[in-house]
């Protein structure tokens, strides 16, 4: 009895052990099977698992497929909103660079700059008109005094001078009508200096007065040279000033804010040159022109008191022929 009991116990002690051993043994069984190299499957197996890899394949290849285009498309996004901007850009600045043109410029300056600029505009306009004036009158005035200058160069006297020249009205006609008149005055005076000389300020007084007239509209031409560029500064001057107080209201220094003030003052500097440099260059020719003018003039003068000298000879040889007689 004490052998089976004994062996009872000893059993059920060894069933104990192994029960509480069993976790501990599959727990090393478990890491010893991972670290056993895989046991191949049947061939059966490769082909079955083949065929559910096809899709798997064919499902990555599809997610790479949407995922490349998505990430082709991300870039080409931001390539066409860079063009965008780019376009947008180009076409912000484009128009502002087609507006600055000088009758744009002009309807956007201020009110004083507009004033300065129509002004030298008049005053270009006048410079031009005179041109035009004075270039046709000296043409003709020339021209005529030339032609009756070569009629009476064989003319004895003034009678004939006059009938030579006929009715017409000139300055070489003023001198004969001069002579002739203080010749009648002086008729019975037998000094003949006093004679010549009463004509020759006669002479004189109708030089000076040929003078004036023939230039008159010179003095816009000097008077628009000199001044023209200082008007033209003034504008320009004061577009700058309203150009700056822009930018101060502005607190900003962009090139696209600046320049259409500033390009409108600098217009009123371009009219200013406009209007005086060809002012000046009229002006000296035109005072070139006036001295040749006024030399036939004092030409025309001295044939004029040519013919009264001859005249006032004839009428003293007549005299002391009949004194003789």
């Amino acid at each position: 009895m004490k052998n089976r009991s004994f062996q009872a116990s000893l059993a059920a002690a060894l069933l104990a052990a192994v029960w509480l051993a069993s976790p501990v043994s599959a727990q090393q069984a478990q890491p010893a099977a991972s670290t056993q190299p895989p046991v191949s499957a049947p061939a059966v197996a490769p082909q079955q698992a083949a065929a559910p890899a096809a899709p798997a394949t064919t499902a990555q290849g599809a997610s790479s497929a949407d995922a490349a285009p998505s990430a082709s498309t991300a870039p080409a996004s931001d390539a066409a909103q860079a063009d965008a901007g780019g376009r947008n850009l180009k076409s912000a600045v484009a128009p502002a660079m087609k507006e600055l043109s000088p009758w744009v410029m002009f309807m956007s300056a201020d009110i004083i700059v507009k004033a300065v600029m129509i002004g030298l505009a008049f005053a270009s306009l006048v410079t031009w008109t005179v041109f035009i004036a004075k270039s046709i009158e000296l043409s003709v005035a020339s021209a005529k005094l030339r032609s009756a200058l070569k009629k009476v160069a064989e003319a004895r006297s003034l009678a004939e001078a006059q009938m030579a020249l006929g009715a017409k009205e000139g300055i070489l006609p003023s001198f004969l009508i001069a002579a002739l008149r203080e010749a009648r005055m002086s008729a019975g005076i037998s000094s003949d200096t006093g004679i010549k000389e009463r004509a020759a300020s006669s002479f004189a007084e109708i030089v000076r007065a040929e003078q004036r007239r023939i230039r008159i509209g010179m003095g816009f031409l000097a008077t628009i040279g000199s001044t023209s560029p200082f008007v033209g500064l003034f504008g320009t001057v004061w577009g700058i000033m309203n150009s700056f107080i822009g930018i101060s209201k502005s607190q900003t220094t962009n090139l696209a804010v600046v320049a259409p003030g500033i390009a409108e003052a600098l217009l009123a500097t371009a009219i200013g040159l406009v209007a005086a440099i060809p002012a000046v260059i009229i002006y000296n020719h035109f005072a070139r022109v006036t001295k040749g003018y006024l030399e036939l003039v004092s030409r025309a003068s001295g044939a004029a008191a040519r013919l009264l000298s001859r005249d006032l000879d004839r009428s003293h040889g007549s005299v002391h022929s009949r004194a003789a007689e």
